[in-house]
C-alpha cells in the first residue's frame, strides 16, 4: 500500500516488529470550561461536528496514535499521525497525547520516532493550539538534554508547525520521496513560490533533512539508525572509551623533505576518506546538512558500527571545506556528545573554502563553531591526519590531545607556496619553506603536534 494513503496505525505497522498502543492521558492542563465548552475553546461554529466526522471516517479521536513498539527487536516510543482526522493538525489534546509519549519515553530511557503528516496547527482552537507547539518543544528539549535519541519520518505533508518541531527538532530526519515538507503550507505560499523548495528532494539539497528513503527500505533504514543511537543499558554508566585511531592505507615510508610529504599529501591516487571509512566500519549510516541552508559534499559525516560498538565520524575528503561542513561536523560532534558516543575525525583538506560564497555563508563563525564543538566535547575526540592539512580548516576538526598522522600526509600553519608568496621569496625557495615550516610526521610528532605515527596494519 502507498505510503501517502497509510492510516496512522498501518505507518506504524509498517515500520514496526509490534506495538501496543499507550493509554490516552485523563489530565489536561487547559480549565474544564473550555473542554466542556461547545465547538471547542473559541466555540468555533460547527468544530464538533467537524471532529464527529473525522472519527468517524477514521475511527480515530484525535490527530495523533501513540504506541510502544518494537523495531528490530529496539524497544521505542512511536508517534504517528493521522492525515485523515482534520489534516492531521495539532490541537490542545493532540498535545496531551504527545507530551504524555515524550514523559513516558523520558521515564523508560526509550527514543522517539515520529512518523509526521500533518498541516500544522487547528485554527479551530486558536492560540491554545498553537501554544502546542512549545509544549512539544519543551518535551523535545527535555529527551534531549536526557540523552535519547529522536528520529523523525516525513510523510506526505509535513508543514506548520509539525514540520517546525517534531520535524524539524529531531536528531535525524528522514523522508519519504515527492512529501510536501515546509513551514508554509501549499495555500500559503507566495504564488510563484518554487514548488521543489517544499519538497523531501528540496529539503535534502538545502541541508535540512539527512536522506530521501524509499518506502521499502523505511523499515530496515530505521531498524539500523536505532541500532546506532540507542547505547546498550549496561553501558549508559561506564566511562566512554575513546576511538582506535584507524590504520594507516597509504604508504608507510616516512618523507624525507617537507616538499616530499606535500607531494605525497597531494597525490590523486593516495587514500582518501571514503577508503578509511569502509575500512573501518562494518556498516555505518551518514547524516547530511547544516541545517542552515547548506550542504557541504566534501564532509562525511554519520555514525557507524565497528567490533559492536557505535563510533561516530566526520572526515574530510580531501577538499577545501565549506561553511556548511564545519557546521555538519559541528553538529555531528554535539549529538554524538549528548548520546554518549566516541567520536572519529579524518583531518584532509586544503583548507577551509575563502572565496566570497565561503565568507558570505560564514566561514569564520562555521569554524569557530567547529573548534567549540571539539572543545567541549565530553565524549573522547580521535583525530587521524590522512593527507592534507591546511591551516585552520584541518585544525577545525583536529582533537586537541589525541591526534594521529599518517605517512602520508603534512600539517601546515600554512601552505608553502603561500608562505613562501607572504615572505617574498622566490618560487626556488618554497621546497626550502616547507622544510622550514616542519609539516612531515615526524616533525609534527618531535613538536608534540600528534601523539603518533600510524603506520599500514
Amino acid at each position: 500500500m502507498p505510503w501517502a494513503r497509510l492510516t496512522a496505525r498501518q505507518a506504524i505497522a509498517a515500520v514496526a516488529d509490534t506495538y501496543t498502543e499507550t493509554a490516552v492521558p485523563d489530565g489536561h492542563r487547559a480549565p474544564a470550561a473550555a473542554l466542556s465548552a461547545p465547538d471547542g475553546p473559541l466555540g468555533w461554529r460547527g468544530y464538533d461536528d467537524a471532529r464527529a466526522r473525522a472519527r468517524s471516517r477514521t475511527g480515530e479521536d484525535e490527530s495523533v496514535v501513540t504506541a510502544l513498539a518494537t523495531i528490530g527487536g529496539r524497544e521505542t516510543v512511536v508517534l504517528s499521525f493521522e492525515f485523515r482526522y482534520l489534516g492531521g493538525s495539532l490541537g490542545e489534546r493532540t498535545g496531551d497525547r504527545l507530551e504524555a509519549a515524550y514523559t513516558l519515553a523520558r521515564e523508560r530511557g526509550l527514543p522517539v520516532v515520529s512518523l509526521i503528516a500533518t498541516g500544522g496547527s487547528r485554527m479551530q482552537e486558536g492560540m491554545r493550539a498553537l501554544t502546542q507547539l512549545q509544549r512539544v518543544a519543551r518535551q523535545s528539549a527535555l529527551n534531549r538534554a536526557a540523552g535519547l535519541p529522536q528520529i523523525a519520518v516525513l510523510r506526505d505533508p509535513t508543514t506548520g508547525g509539525g514540520w517546525a518541531t517534531l520535524g524539524a527538532g529531531a536528531d535525524v530526519i528522514l523522508a519519504l520521496p515527492g512529501a510536501q515538507i515546509g513551514f508554509a503550507g501549499s495555500r500559503v505560499r507566495p504564488p510563484d513560490a518554487d514548488p521543489h523548495a517544499y519538497s523531501a528532494e528540496g529539503q535534502l539539497t538545502s541541508g535540512h533533512i539527512d536522506a530521501v528513503v524509499p518506502p521499502d527500505r523505511l523499515r530496515a533504514t530505521l531498524q539500523r539508525w536505532l541500532q546506532l543511537l540507542c547505547r546498550p543499558p549496561e553501558y549508559r554508566t561506564h566511562t566512554v572509551e575513546p576511538a582506535p585511531p584507524p590504520a594507516a592505507l597509504g604508504v608507510p615510508e616516512l618523507p624525507e623533505t617537507g616538499w616530499d610529504a606535500v607531494v605525497r599529501a597531494r597525490e590523486a591516487v593516495r587514500p582518501r576518506a571514503e577508503a578509511y571509512l569502509r575500512a573501518y566500519f562494518d556498516d555505518r549510516e551518514e547524516i547530511s546538512g547544516d541545517r542552515c541552508g547548506g550542504v557541504d559534499p566534501g564532509i562525511r559525516c554519520g555514525f557507524g558500527h565497528r567490533e559492536g560498538r557505535t563510533i561516530a565520524f566526520a572526515a574530510q575528503c580531501g577538499t577545501a571545506t565549506r561553511p556548511a561542513g564545519f557546521r555538519t561536523a559541528a553538529r555531528l560532534v554535539r549529538l554524538a556528545d549528548r548520546l554518549g558516543i566516541p567520536v572519529l575525525t579524518l583531518v584532509d583538506t586544503p583548507g577551509a573554502a575563502n572565496d566570497a560564497a565561503a565568507e558570505q555563508a560564514g566561514a569564520g563563525a562555521a569554524i569557530a563553531d567547529a573548534f567549540a564543538a571539539l572543545a567541549t566535547a565530553r565524549v573522547p575526540v580521535t583525530s587521524l591526519l590522512i593527507g592534507e592539512g591546511g591551516s585552520g580548516g584541518a585544525l577545525a576538526l583536529a582533537a586537541p590531545d589525541r591526534l594521529w598522522a599518517t605517512p602520508d600526509s603534512y600539517f601546515s600553519v600554512i601552505a608553502p607556496e603561500l608562505a613562501a608568496a607572504i615572505l617574498k621569496r622566490d618560487e626556488a625557495q618554497i621546497h626550502d619553506t616547507a622544510d622550514q615550516l616542519r609539516i612531515r610526521p615526524q616533525d609534527l610528532r618531535e613538536l608534540g603536534v600528534i601523539r603518533g605515527i600510524v603506520l599500514p596494519a
